[in-house]
């Protein structure tokens, strides 16, 4: 079985044409889907049945996709979240990312939405149930490889499933410089990879995390990627 096959993905969006292009789509690649045009109906949706992935639009008629967003994650850590927004309005989601996967700007290609939802549940949802595995470690940093928890110093670092799954990638690359293009590809899993601003913005959102817990541990070489100090 597949990390995806079975998943049930929420897709809160008001436009019904977009909301049954992602719903035939999603069930023809083996997804369960519940649908919900509004906030409210989400909120409903999403406690009677718990989804393991979500599609918020971050224009509701009722209400902001990414407040949406925020309280799913708060009842459920363990939800995906992927969000849609105008393509003319890239800041909207800037804030989203502090605690979503991932976002998706319209219009957008269906293959690209289904790429992107099972590239997020592959980091939030393993397909099967790992053997208790050693840490990683890189100075003071501290990998737990099954529970998927982070720390600094012996201090926990709060850190979504994307954070999680890019600062270990910069761990097992130890202080070696890792392109932005090979995160895309093995972060996010973008087989062709494109011009994105989403690994420097998860980059300042790891950044933040963890420099507030001891010295900067995140280097750039600029136009090249990242890497540990």
């Amino acid at each position: 079985m597949t990390a995806h096959e079975g998943a049930t993905v929420l897709v809160v969006e008001d436009e019904p044409s977009i909301a049954d292009v992602l719903t035939i789509a999603l069930r023809y690649h083996r997804f369960e889907v519940m649908t919900a045009g509004t906030v409210r109906q989400a909120l409903t949706m999403a406690e009677r049945t718990r989804p393991d992935a979500a599609l918020l639009d971050v224009m509701l008629p009722d209400g902001d996709g990414r407040a949406l967003g925020r309280e799913l994650r708060v009842k459920q850590p363990d939800l995906a979240l992927v969000f849609l927004t105008a393509r003319d309005a890239p800041t909207e989601i800037v804030g989203a990312l502090s605690f979503g996967d991932d976002y998706i700007t319209k219009p957008f290609n269906i293959d690209e939405v289904i790429a992107r939802i099972t590239a997020v549940l592959r980091r939030t949802r393993p397909a099967d149930v790992l053997p208790e595995r050693p840490p990683l470690r890189y100075g003071d940093l501290e990998l737990d490889e099954t529970t998927y928890s982070v720390h600094r110093a012996g201090r926990t670092v709060e850190l979504t499933p994307t954070e999680y799954a890019l600062l270990r990638f910069l761990v097992r690359n130890g202080g070696r410089i890792v392109p932005k293009e090979q995160l895309l590809r093995h972060v996010w899993q973008y087989e062709h990879p494109a011009e994105s601003t989403v690994v420097e913005t998860y980059i300042s959102y790891l950044r933040r995390k963890l420099d507030a817990l001891g010295a900067p541990v995140i280097t750039t070489r600029r136009g090249v990627g990242y890497g540990l100090a």
